[in-house]
């Protein structure tokens, strides 16, 4: 691949690639690359592959390599590995997803949308325009199901997270934590600054594809009035 890595070990059934230490666009796009590879060429023994923001983990199986060729298991993968790595990468640029994401912001659908104004001295109006505008990078899926890491917004935005977090936030409420937007799949404990929610399903166990949102998509923030979450809501299946 022509690019920078470091390989090391997690505990004894993964490793890990790192392609740097910061976020950024170019080291998504090489772990994008290699995972594109490591798909077309999976190997016997490995169970899974899990990007991150700057690292791919690849799980395996230590004791279908065992008693092979007189190496430890580890040493054995991270050879197919490195092996892999030396795959010229396709040439042009990886295709991009773009995925509109509808929201309804402030008010019960985001109670911390005066806050953030308020912050930055700006008016609601203001943020919603700014959140609003360009696409964000889904850089990886984590915390919960269909939770995605997002890199692209404004830094007129960022928000520290509350001092107390709250014991639930409502599904689909998105927010806004430091320099880092985000989407809440399901239910759950948070501390994110909430400025609006969306109707979207991110997360269902039951459809073939239960999260909608993956690594290396690209979302635009589309604003909807209340009448028309209630429309897009009652309109979801699962509804």
């Amino acid at each position: 691949m022509n690019t920078e890595y470091n390989i090391y070990p997690l505990g004894d059934s993964g490793i890990v690639v790192s392609f740097g230490e910061v976020i950024h666009p170019t080291i998504h796009t090489n772990i994008q690359q290699f995972i594109a590879i490591l798909e077309a060429n999976r190997f016997e023994g490995m169970i899974e592959y899990v990007p991150a923001f700057t690292t791919v983990t690849i799980y395996y199986k230590p004791h279908y390599f065992f008693n092979r060729i007189g190496k430890a298991p580890y040493e054995i993968v991270k050879s197919k590995v490195e092996a892999l790595l030396q795959i010229p990468k396709a040439e042009g640029e990886l295709t991009s997803r773009i995925v509109e994401i509808p929201v309804c912001y402030g008010d019960e659908f985001g109670p911390d949308l005066a806050h953030v104004a308020n912050y930055h001295q700006l008016t609601e109006e203001e943020v919603i325009k700014v959140h609003s505008s360009g696409d964000y990078l889904v850089y990886m899926i984590g915390f919960a199901p269909g939770f995605p890491y997002l890199g692209g917004m404004d830094e007129r935005l960022a928000t520290p997270r509350k001092e107390k977090p709250q014991a639930s936030i409502p599904k689909g409420s998105v927010g806004i934590a430091g320099g880092q937007t985000g989407i809440y799949p399901l239910e759950t404990p948070g501390g994110w600054q909430i400025i609006g929610r969306t109707p979207l399903s991110l997360f269902n166990p039951l459809d073939h594809k239960p999260v909608l949102l993956q690594a290396g998509d690209s979302i635009r923030f589309i604003p909807i009035t209340k009448e028309e979450y209630v429309a897009q809501k009652e309109g979801d299946h699962e509804c």
